[in-house]
């Protein structure tokens, strides 16, 4: 009876160590049994964004911000003082060049040119009178120099009548002047009246009334400005004035095309065209150097925009044709000496560099690092000129998932088990949309 019972004995503690051992090995081969179970349901591999990349456009802008302004616009002074009798046109309204826009009191000038004109009858009454007497001093000088001549009368009474038709000849002259000046004071009172009316001399709308009738309105001098009593621009032609940074200026030419977001439109995008890039920089507010750039506004319907809208210019200034296009977040930056074993021979990667640009691979469902050389970026897209072909899938994100990413990682694309697409293909005018951790690190370039 002992011996049975030992041989149970036996058996039993073997029984256990075998559970012992098959446990431990089970645990220590969980992770791979795990990643097999998974891989056999299709639920195996970090969820990723993917995207098939191909051939595209890339555009590549300057960025800048601008306020809008009128080509045409001008200020609206008087040339004399008065008083507004009148102002026909609110602020807002559209005018035509040569509709009056500002009336002056003219009543002072009406009186002043009325006594200008009746000085000027007298001035011409005086005239007469002193050409009749020019008329016959002359006469009485030429009668005694005839008698002289026969020794009739002495040089004396010569030179006497002689000195009076010199006198007359002198008075005459001045009444020839003071007609003269009688004239002009008259025209430049007449002047003046014209003055009184104040005509547009463009075509426009009124964007700034500064007066209102009865106010005494003043003409400026060197050292003073004088009232502005309105302002009238041309809406019908556009331009924004835009600061380009000093460092971004040296691409951007005349003639370029540019893409104008309007704060006031937030959901439209206007052309445009570069119309002057300035040859001397300016200093902005915060000391930093900009140079001012034209943008003409190509205007889509009739509608008025309004002067002194702020608006960001993007001015293309340079096009990339039939090129790879990989969005900016996905190209990461990975240290030369932490790259896959034999990627560091990689044409792509540069072995005097610290760090070689990167994407990754989807190659048989995992992760693969592959180094990439690129050109440049926009600000979604970056352009891939070697490294990739067209077709290949690379992973676009999530860009927290991409931070944690390694090499021959499991992956499989977002909603692969029926829950939302997780492929994109790039298209060919920039990409799929992008999303808030795009829009982190859409601005990083080359």
């Amino acid at each position: 009876m002992g011996g049975v019972w030992t041989a149970v004995k036996v058996v039993v503690g073997t029984l256990v160590v075998l559970v012992v051992v098959i446990g431990g090995v089970g645990v220590f081969l969980y992770p791979q049994i795990k990643e097999a179970i998974e891989a056999s349901s299709g639920q195996a591999g970090t969820e990723v964004r993917l995207l098939t990349v191909e051939p595209g456009r890339l555009v590549r802008t300057i960025s800048a911000p601008g306020e809008i302004e009128p080509v045409r616009h001008v200020q609206i002074s008087a040339r004399i003082s008065a008083q507004i009798e009148g102002l026909p046109f609110e602020e807002g309204e559209r005018v035509n060049a040569g509709d009056i826009v500002v009336k002056l009191d003219d009543r002072d000038l009406q009186a002043s040119l009325d006594a200008a004109k009746a000085n000027l009858r007298a001035n011409e009454a005086r005239l007469a009178g002193a050409r009749a007497s020019f008329a016959n001093a002359v006469a009485d000088w030429e009668r005694v120099e005839s008698l002289y001549q026969t020794d009739d009368v002495s040089k004396a009474e010569l030179d006497a009548a002689d000195a009076e038709r010199k006198r007359r000849e002198s008075e005459l002259n001045a009444a020839i002047q003071n007609v003269e000046s009688a004239k002009a004071e008259v025209v430049r009172i007449e002047q003046n009246l014209r003055y009184a009316e104040i005509r547009s001399p463009i075509d426009g709308y009124v964007t700034r009334l500064n007066a209102e009738v009865g106010e005494l309105v003043v003409t400026g001098t060197m050292n003073n400005a004088g009232t502005v009593i309105m302002e009238i621009a041309d809406l019908s032609e556009l331009i924004v004035k835009t600061e380009v940074d000093e460092s971004d200026v040296a691409p951007v030419e005349v003639g370029q095309t540019a893409r104008i977001h309007i704060n006031a439109y937030p959901n439209e995008v206007f052309e445009g065209v570069v119309k002057k890039v300035a040859l001397q920089h300016s200093i902005a507010a915060d000391r930093s150097k900009y140079y001012e750039t034209e943008v003409r506004l190509i205007p889509k319907d009739d509608r008025v925009i309004f002067s002194g809208l702020t608006a960001n210019v993007d001015i293309e200034v340079e096009t990339i044709e039939d090129v790879l296009l990989a969005p900016s977040q996905a190209v990461l930056d990975m240290r030369v000496d932490e790259l896959p074993p034999g990627l560091e021979s990689s044409p792509e990667v540069d072995p005097d560099k610290t760090f070689a640009r990167i994407v990754y691979r989807r190659v048989d469902g995992r992760a693969v690092v592959t180094p990439v050389t690129i050109g440049p970026s926009d600000l979604r897209n970056t352009a891939i000129l070697s490294g990739l072909k067209p077709g290949e899938e690379i992973v676009v994100g999530p860009w927290a998932v991409l931070q944690e990413l390694e090499h021959d990682e499991l992956i499989r694309p977002i909603g692969e088990d029926g829950s939302a697409a997780g492929e994109e293909t790039l298209a060919q005018d920039g990409g799929p949309p992008a999303d808030a951790e795009t829009d982190a690190v859409a601005a990083r370039t080359p």
